[in-house]
C-alpha cells in the first residue's frame, strides 16, 4: 500500500512541476510582450515628437508667409493707385 501512495505522490509532484513550468512559460510570454509593447511605445513617442516638431516648423513658416501676404493685400487695398497700369 505504501508503494501505491508513493506513486500517487510522484504523479502529483510531476503534475505540479509541469503546471509550474507552464505558469512560468506563460509569465515569460506575458513579460516579453509587455517589454515589446513598452519598446514600441517609447519608439512611437520619439518618432511622433520628431514628426510633430517638423510639422510645427512648417506651420510656423506658413503662418509667417500668410502674415506677409495679409500685409501685402492690405497695402494693395489701401493704395490701389500703386497697382494700376
Amino acid at each position: 500500500m505504501a508503494r501505491a501512495g508513493g506513486i500517487t505522490n510522484a504523479v502529483n509532484v510531476g503534475i505540479a512541476v509541469q503546471a509550474d513550468w507552464e505558469n512560468r512559460e506563460f509569465i515569460s510570454h506575458i513579460s516579453l510582450n509587455v517589454r515589446r509593447l513598452f519598446e514600441f511605445l517609447v519608439h512611437f513617442e520619439s518618432t511622433t515628437k520628431s514628426k510633430l516638431a517638423s510639422l510645427n516648423e512648417k506651420l510656423d513658416t506658413l503662418e509667417r508667409r500668410l502674415e506677409l501676404l495679409e500685409v501685402q493685400v492690405g497695402t494693395a487695398s489701401a493704395n490701389p493707385h500703386l497697382f494700376t497700369i
